[in-house]
């Protein structure tokens, strides 16, 4: 076997395998499913039985003119299709509920898979691939688990039932379908291949296209401030072009599929007539059978060209569960940890701790040894890529060191559970991150979510929050919009802060947690800081060096390493790093400001 053919072998093995699970899906709902098979079986048949029927109308009714058949004929004929029209609404009615819940099940399953990864996935695609999986990826497998089913079935009923009514009728005109049977296949098989090549590349098309309309809606104030609106238009333009162009070739493929199905078509049905028309049998074929030999060729070709189309849908499913699936089968986050953190004490140190991105080729971190003694505050500070960020992610463990250690109460912190290591954190990032909900579902959320009405008042008091949140119409039940857009940037930081103080975890973590806020709301949340780090092992990211200066020890970062560690009084005396990032933000503002 050739390498191509092996290909081509393991492909369709793959392709099976995917198929089989992806109808796994649909065989959860397994009773609707075959009430739903039934009515298309029900459907396929009754069409094979009215075709059956048109050779006693043309030989007993026409043109003999049986009483029995005049009469009893028209209600036949009604019950037939009586019957179909209620195994049809039975039958779609069935699939559409099989296809809506898989679709639902599906999303569920990647949202899930999303929750469950490793913090770092994300950051290795863009966010328009991951939501286009949910918004369009996931509806492309309702056609392959139900849809393609219902035309598999009932169109391969009808053309099984059409084919017995021809050999019935007359197996010698049946003949002509030596010519049809084999041409359908090979189109079929050609036709099924270009269908998987073209529907893999739309599905990266579409997140590129979602991608693309996401970055627009989140960068709305910048396209207009620089006047970008044509150039995004543009490149909406190219991205939706693609995908129009991919979409185009579907479309031709099925048209070329159609045509040349019916072409081949021809070709049958010529040779049905000109068999017939010979001189040694046209005498021996009456009308009725000649009509219904007909008829039934002309029921199994659409059915035919239905069952070759249907390979689009087929393949754009198990395109699109093939790229779900992988995300679903993606390794979750690494949690070997057995033991169950209750609360530390916050005794932090890092030994010899260095990290190297996955897709990076350089030490983020090299060498690292700190420690935080319970209760203390610490400060790192340093320029940008300095390596701060890096060091404090380790904590939740969103990263994880490459080599060394991070021991939390002397003992390795990856022997501890991920659920019980996090729950001991406490988080207020630069950028804050609010849900579309209320102000208190947002101060109380996730594990919080338990906390009480005056429990939750108490945090966004601590956090000088209540000053603005009692002016809102429904006070903490006032909703705050998508990521909290209806609050100022200071209000969104205060319920973040807020969120923190109703954790009251022992360690905590700011990474310039007021640095939206004015100057008069800075001095107030300084002080609700100062209270709430008390007793608490806290790390702290600082650019203004005035916010930090009471810290028990601060860290000095340059490219991964610590290169300074003291107080403040003990760092601006040893007139190094420190002391030059200080005497450049108190005497040279304007440099500061550049530099930052």
């Amino acid at each position: 076997m050739s390498e191509g053919k092996k290909k081509v072998a393991l492909w369709d093995a793959e392709s099976r395998q995917v198929y089989k699970r992806l109808l796994g899906y649909s065989a959860r709902y397994w009773p609707i499913l075959l009430i739903s098979i039934i009515g298309f079986v029900v459907d396929g048949g009754a069409i094979a039985l009215f075709t059956k029927k048109l050779q006693p109308i043309m030989d007993n009714l026409l043109t003999k003119k049986d009483p029995y058949l005049i009469h009893w004929m028209p209600i036949w004929i009604i019950c037939i299709f009586l019957v179909r029209g209620v195994a049809i609404y039975i039958s779609n009615y069935g699939m559409g509920y099989v296809g809506r819940n898989v679709v639902q099940t599906m999303q569920r399953d990647v949202f899930g898979a999303y929750l469950r990864l490793p913090v770092t996935y994300f950051g290795n695609e863009h966010s328009g691939h991951q939501v286009s999986r949910i918004t369009f990826t996931s509806e492309q497998i309702a056609g392959a688990s139900t849809d393609a089913l219902k035309i598999a079935i009932t169109e391969g009923v009808t053309v099984i039932g059409m084919f017995i009514v021809m050999l019935q009728e007359s197996v010698y005109l049946s003949t002509a379908l030596l010519v049809l049977v084999p041409a359908i296949v090979l189109i079929t098989t050609a036709v099924s291949r270009r269908y998987r090549v073209i529907s893999r590349r739309i599905q990266g098309m579409m997140g590129s296209v979602t991608g693309t309309v996401e970055e627009m809606l989140q960068a709305h104030r910048e396209v207009r401030i620089y006047a970008g609106q044509e150039q995004a238009a543009e490149r909406f333009k190219q991205v939706s072009g693609r995908a129009r162009y991919l979409n185009l070739k579907i479309v031709a493929t099925s048209a070329l599929s159609g045509s040349t199905v019916q072409s081949v078509a021809s070709f049958s049905l010529a040779g049905m007539v000109f068999l017939a028309s010979r001189p040694s049998v046209i005498d021996s074929i009456s009308p009725g059978v000649f009509i219904a030999v007909i008829g039934a060729m002309g029921g199994m070709l659409s059915s035919l060209k239905r069952l070759s189309n249907v390979q689009s849908t087929i393949q754009t499913g198990i395109s699109a569960a093939e790229n779900l699936f992988a995300l679903i089968d993606t390794p979750s986050e690494v949690d070997n940890g057995t033991a169950v953190l209750q609360r530390t004490r916050g005794d932090l140190r890092f030994e010899n701790v260095r990290l190297i991105y996955p897709r990076g080729e350089f030490e983020a971190l090299s060498g690292v040894d700190l420690h935080c003694a319970p209760g203390t505050v610490t400060a790192l500070v340093g320029r940008s890529g300095s390596g701060k960020s890096s060091l404090v992610s380790l904590l939740p463990r969103f990263n994880e060191p490459t080599n060394g250690r991070i021991l939390l109460d002397g003992a390795d912190y990856e022997s501890y559970t991920l659920a019980s290591l996090r729950k001991q954190i406490a988080w207020v990032g630069q950028q804050v991150v609010l849900f579309d909900g209320t102000v208190a579902e947002n101060i109380a959320y996730g594990e919080l979510a338990g906390a009480t009405e005056q429990e939750i008042i108490a945090a966004a008091e601590a956090a000088n929050a209540m000053e603005f949140i009692a002016k809102l119409p429904n006070g903490i039940h006032n909703q705050i919009g998508e990521g909290g857009n209806m609050l100022s940037g200071g209000q969104r930081q205060r319920i973040a802060i807020a969120r923190a103080i109703l954790k009251n975890a022992p360690i905590l973590v700011l990474d310039e947690a007021t640095s939206a806020l004015d100057t008069e709301s800075e001095r107030l949340i300084q002080q609700a800081l100062q209270r709430l780090m008390r007793d608490r092992t806290t790390l702290v990211i600082a650019h203004r060096l005035s916010t930090i200066e009471h810290a028990d020890q601060i860290a000095v970062m340059d490219h991964g390493h610590v290169i300074e560690r003291g107080t403040h009084a003990e760092l601006i005396a040893m007139s190094g790093h420190y002391a030059a990032l200080h005497r450049m933000q108190f005497n040279e503002p304007s440099v500061a400001v550049a530099a930052n």
